[in-house]
């Protein structure tokens, strides 16, 4: 049962890199993430684009909002 935990959730985690590569090169999707005011909607928007990752995932502090402003905003994140 845990393996099977561990598997999902480097599988969910490889998902929401994914998506965070994604945000660098997809003017849409970038747009799309400015809008999002929650996680879920974060969430809502990856699902959208085919990632698929858990809200608690974008909660994650290493996962940070400035971060994803940063990606989504064509930033540099520093």
């Amino acid at each position: 049962m845990v393996r099977r935990f561990l598997y999902f959730q480097t599988m969910s985690e490889d998902q929401l890199n994914g998506f965070l590569e994604a945000l660098k090169s997809d003017s849409e999707l970038k747009q799309k993430l400015k809008s999002a005011k929650t996680p879920e909607d974060v969430v809502a928007i990856a699902k959208s684009a085919g990632f698929t990752f858990s809200v608690d995932l974008v909660e994650r502090p290493e996962v940070s909002e400035i971060e994803l402003e940063a990606i989504a905003g064509g930033g540099d994140g520093g």
